[in-house]
């Protein structure tokens, strides 16, 4: 008995009728309100036809049940096809009458699978298909474009080779029709190689396949493939048109390829392809990927019609060429931005380490309204972790649980990069717990940050838990390894990772890895054998490997190898004002005055200038900027005032100046004037000022600490009873009731 809802216009309880009458009644009435007067005289498939639903569709086919039909071809064709095709359509409703059907002809098959694909259920396609042939019923030239419109990639992976076979075994692989299916079918879903080995079967393509074709080389990232594609569609004579322009544009855009973008440019310049927004957006773009920056404002300045993109995008160009403030001046006069253009301009602040800018562009960011995703959450964090603001970064990741946004590997890493960078072990680690999926940048960041924050026997079990899991280790991780040992001092592990890393892995050391491997034996004092690891180098060492020498020179008090490894760096680089100071520092701390006057002179000639040491400090969600014997902060007297009462308790405490790294041809007593002033004295002194008991201070400096400062912050920890995080050029320092992380081995 069929249900049906009760008509608006009467109540079940006024009707006393006999049961039996019901349902042709609330037939004809449905019927009724489908039909003019004459209705019942239409035949049932002039109702079929004027059918708009699946509840109108019901009650005809009932009809057509009811008078003897259902049985004829005709109306079930009639009933599928709608079921199938209509946007209203019930595939589940198809299935039943499918099955009422004896048998189905290839047609009847065929609609049922271009049903499946239209709802994206391509499994229940397959398993059509399947028994199609089970049915000894042969497909025909609509069975495979059919079957293969809703494929997933997992389903092209699993069964798009199979069915390729069977497409030839049944005579269709000349079928042009046929053959362009599985060619946007591969092309779709990445499997490239097998939609080139289709389309080498065509012959006389038009411009639409061959768009298929180099939108799928795009799609994975083989540019090459498609810039050597198009070449060989212009020797067939093929016309491009803008689809194909656009492609292109976007391939030579990420190989760089100017000239073959200037190529694409000619089809517009010369009025073969009519240009359009879409087509001016791609080579805007495309100059700017290559730097030139002139012909994208051309093509800019030049639009009848900009959108949201070409704005972004000549944003984006600006940015990434190092004209920030151009940048931001057409990004100031966008008519409207998304969270695309937004990011952009924050990238482009993040890529000039202006990372003040890029919290004060977030925050503006939000007043506007617009949702970050989560590339825009990665460069916050970023940004974050260079400035060592833990608070941001915590509010950060509230901001991210709270509005939805997209936690994957990449945020899980930046994450983990912003707690090791502000000091904050504990936190990384449970980051790290929490993370559902990792890769290798998790673990590599995971090592690599412990081996900073001083915890090498810790990075090290990351290291060997990385192997357990099954993840290959790059030459990035064991430069992270190698650091681990290095500042924990453990030499014959580092050698024998070395080691390790060519005869397990596979990776050849890079200059960097030398670089480690020198550092790691200067700072334990092997001075000779750090020397005959730089002569036997297979590559030619650079300012790095040299400038680790020279600070193992420096800890060590060696002049002859610091004078030797300064000259090599200063031939490489002769403009590099710490190689001059670190000398200087070194003759200070030996008591080579004379050589100290001639290295100040020479900087003096050639006009090099000591990097001013700056501090960054967080607090109440605030960055902080210090510089050495600055005095531009509006409470600088408030700061120097609590600077000296500071000194004063530390004194008691058995502080004494340490002045040996003070190179300056000053009396002691300026000497002991220019060590107050160093920016993360100042630092610490508005810490203290500003900040309640108990309360961790965070600080980030831009060069190595001082002898001096490093135990000054030692005597502050314990006598204010404060945790100091400071984070050097170098490495981390946590200072915890009078002693350091380090070791005093930095």
């Amino acid at each position: 008995m069929l249900s049906l809802p009760t008509p608006l216009f009467f109540s079940l309880a006024t009707f006393t009728l006999p049961f039996s009458w019901f349902p042709n009644r609330v037939i004809s009435n449905t019927l009724a309100t489908m039909c003019s007067s004459n209705c019942f005289e239409e035949s049932p498939i002039s109702l079929l036809e004027r059918c708009k639903s699946m509840y109108q569709l019901k009650q005809i086919h009932s009809h057509i049940v009811k008078i003897g039909l259902s049985s004829y071809p005709l109306f079930q064709n009639r009933v599928l096809a709608f079921c199938c095709a209509h946007q209203s359509g019930d595939m589940d409703y198809a299935r039943q009458v499918f099955d009422t059907i004896t048998q189905p002809t290839a047609f009847t098959w065929n609609t049922m699978i271009k049903g499946y694909s239209r709802i994206n259920r391509p499994e229940n396609g397959i398993s059509m298909y399947l028994l199609m042939l089970a049915n000894s019923i042969k497909p025909d030239r609509f069975t495979f474009p059919f079957l293969l419109k809703g494929f997933t990639s997992d389903m092209a992976s699993q069964h798009g080779k199979v069915l390729l076979n069977h497409a030839v075994k049944h005579g269709f692989d000349s079928n042009l029709f046929v053959q362009k299916a599985f060619i946007h079918m591969f092309s779709l879903c990445g499997l490239v190689d097998l939609a080139r080995k289709v389309f080498c079967m065509g012959d006389a393509w038009e411009v639409v396949t061959w768009n298929i074709m180099l939108s799928g080389y795009n799609r994975v990232k083989q540019f090459k493939k498609s810039k050597k594609l198009f070449i060989e569609m212009e020797k067939r004579g093929v016309s491009p048109n803008s689809v194909t322009l656009v492609l292109m544009l976007s391939a030579f855009s990420k190989l760089k390829d100017l000239d073959g973008g200037k190529n694409i440019f000619k089809y517009i310049k010369e009025g073969i392809v009519e240009p359009n927004l879409i087509l001016e957006n791609a080579l805007i773009d495309m100059f700017a990927s290559c730097g030139e920056m002139d012909a994208a404002q051309g093509v800019f300045d030049n639009m009848k019609a900009r959108d949201v993109i070409s704005w972004t995008s000549i944003v984006t160009g600006f940015s990434n060429v190092g004209e920030i403030n151009l940048a931001r001046k057409y990004f100031d006069q966008m008519p409207e931005r998304d969270y695309v253009s937004w990011t952009a301009m924050i990238d482009g602040y993040l890529r000039m380490n202006r990372f003040i800018e890029v919290l004060s562009l977030f925050r503006e960011m939000q007043i506007s309204n617009v949702k970050p995703d989560e590339f825009t959450m990665v460069s916050i964090l970023t940004a974050c972790a260079h400035l060592g603001a833990l608070e941001l970064g915590e509010w950060v990741k509230t901001y991210i649980d709270k509005k939805s946004i997209k936690n994957d590997t990449f945020v899980g890493n930046a994450l983990i990069d912003m707690y090791f960078k502000c000091g904050n072990v504990g936190k990384a680690k449970t980051v790290f717990k929490e993370m559902r999926q990792k890769d290798k940048f998790t673990w590599t960041g995971m090592i690599v940050g412990l081996a900073i924050n001083g915890h090498g026997e810790e990075a090290l079990a990351m290291f060997s838990s990385m192997i357990e899991a099954s993840v290959t280790p790059d030459e990035i991780t064991y430069i992270g390894v190698l650091c681990a040992c290095t500042h924990a001092g453990m030499v014959e592990k580092g050698k024998s990772f070395f080691t390790a890393m060519t005869m397990q892995h596979g990776i050849k050391p890079n200059v960097t890895h030398y670089g480690c491997m020198v550092d790691l034996l200067g700072r334990a004092g092997h001075l000779e054998e750090a020397i005959e690891v730089i002569v036997n180098m297979p590559i030619k060492p650079n300012s790095i490997v040299w400038g680790s020498l020279l600070g193992a020179c420096r800890v060590h008090k060696n002049v002859h190898l610091a004078e030797m490894a300064a000259k090599q760096i200063l031939e490489l680089e002769p403009e590099n004002g710490a190689v001059y100071v670190l000398l200087c520092n070194i003759y200070a701390a030996c008591e080579r005055w004379e050589n100290l006057r001639q290295v100040r002179k020479m900087m003096m000639e050639r006009g090099i200038k000591k990097t001013p040491g700056c501090s960054l400090m967080e607090l109440n969600g605030n960055v902080y900027e210090f510089v050495a014997g600055d005095q531009s902060h509006p409470q600088s007297k408030d700061i120097y005032a609590k600077l000296e009462n500071m000194m004063q308790d530390l004194i008691k405490a058995g502080y004494s100046p340490d002045t040996s790294e003070v190179f300056l041809d000053l009396g002691e007593e300026d000497k002991e004037t220019a060590l107050y002033r160093h920016s993360e004295k100042l630092a610490i002194a508005y810490a203290l000022l500003s900040s309640g008991p108990g309360v961790t201070i965070r600080i980030v400096k831009n060069l190595r600490m001082c002898v001096d400062c490093h135990h000054m912050a030692k005597l502050v920890s314990e006598a204010y009873n404060r945790e100091l995080i400071i984070r050097d050029k170098t490495r981390f320092h946590h200072f915890r009731h009078g002693s350091c992380s380090c070791n005093n081995f930095w």
